[in-house]
């Protein structure tokens, strides 16, 4: 005891909450860089995560998603630091945290994160505004005769104050998540780390508890979520998804959905960022263009150039979505120009010939996108009825 006591006198500034919350919304808060984890067993050595680089913004509500043995729950293992990498690097709010001795990453993590288990993780012999308090003791938050008040003043958050006194044997798996969230927001920690939290639990109670999650984002905590719940997943800010130990794009992922994970990763490990500057030619009418591009920010023109040197602008595209697919699909040259506008885009480009593979591979994927061509063919004949593609 003498030893931990030693430990909170000291209180150094990095174990300190108000280092996490310096720092604008939406600036990076949880940075990954090149996290590897790799496990050994008998038969030999296992890479879960393989070189993670992502990061996550403060005041976002993002979801981990991807198929069972991925490695999402070794991300946030990662984050929570109940595991450590094997190499690279986790910062959080300014913090190495993969660099802290167990008993500071303990207070740490107290002090800072709240975790939500899927298995709810109560102490089964004590009351739920003991189990409650419990964080409270350990890192010696509030004065000792504000705890039990601290406490009601959660449960009533998470509307279990009736059942204070109960222990968590006599209430039910729903209400016992209820109470583990309050367990987490005990030391009102800037960040929420929840793994499969709606997993044992039906869908009415798991939207009661998603609808938590979301107002304690507009309170302005970060929280970071695994889920396999695909209705859930549509509802929070950004998704991440990994796939077999790698993070798969975000632009990739939004572009082409219907691509398996496994394709989508396979994209991922082939793209090629770009930059055009402001009214810069990216696709010239009339001739071949041996890439395709998902745009990721800033805005681009589709011009057609008339016979008599007139200039239509067919459409404006925006971040999210494909360029140079059709004369990919239709191998065909470009029957229009596309430009960045007054302001410069960024893109990321797969080579032709790696997009059609993706494509031939996945049938869901040809019909979605020729059902895109097509509309957008129908959209710009609608305002050039006069121009022939």
């Amino acid at each position: 005891m003498s030893l931990f006591k030693h430990f909170f006198q000291e209180k150094p500034r990095y174990l300190q909450s108000a280092d996490i919350l310096d720092g604008a919304p939406l600036s990076p808060l949880i940075q990954m860089h090149q996290v590897v984890k790799t496990f050994k067993n008998a038969a030999g050595e296992f890479t879960v995560l393989k070189g993670i680089d992502t990061q996550f913004n403060r005041g976002e509500f993002v979801g981990v998603i991807g198929k069972s043995g991925s490695g999402k729950s070794t991300l946030i293992n990662m984050i929570t630091g109940i595991d450590r990498p094997t190499s690279g690097e986790i910062i959080i709010g300014g913090v190495p945290i993969h660099q802290l001795n167990e008993n500071q990453m303990a207070v740490w993590r107290g002090r800072n994160m709240g975790i939500v288990f899927q298995f709810f993780q109560l102490l089964p012999t004590l009351t739920l505004l003991e189990n409650i308090m419990l964080p409270m003791d350990f890192c010696h938050v509030y004065q000792p005769a504000e705890r039990p008040q601290k406490a009601l003043e959660l449960l009533r958050l998470v509307e279990m104050d009736e059942h204070a006194h109960k222990l968590p044997t006599a209430i039910s798996g729903g209400q016992q998540q209820r109470v583990a969230i309050a367990r987490a927001l005990a030391n009102n920690p800037p960040i929420i780390v929840a793994d499969e939290p709606t997993g044992n639990l039906d869908s009415k109670t798991a939207d009661a508890i998603f609808n938590l999650f979301e107002n304690l984002v507009k309170q302005g905590k970060t929280i970071v979520m695994v889920t396999h719940d695909s209705a859930l997943a549509k509802r929070v800010s950004r998704t991440v998804l990994i796939a077999d130990g790698e993070i798969v794009n975000d632009w990739v992922a939004r572009a082409l959905p219907t691509l398996t994970h496994q394709q989508m990763l396979a994209a991922t490990r082939e793209i090629e960022p770009r930059r055009f500057s402001p009214l810069q030619t990216i696709i010239e009418q009339g001739k071949d263009n041996d890439q395709v591009f998902i745009i990721t920010k800033g805005e681009v023109e589709v011009v057609f150039k008339q016979s008599n040197g007139r200039e239509s602008v067919l459409s404006h595209l925006s971040a999210g979505q494909l360029v140079g697919e059709t004369e990919a699909l239709n191998h065909q040259a470009a029957a229009a120009s596309v430009r960045s506008t007054h302001t410069p885009v960024e893109m990321i480009a797969l080579q032709r010939e790696k997009f059609l593979r993706l494509v031939n591979e996945s049938e869901n994927t040809r019909q979605a996108l020729e059902t895109l061509v097509r509309q957008r063919q129908r959209e710009r004949e609608k305002l050039q009825p006069v121009l022939v593609y």
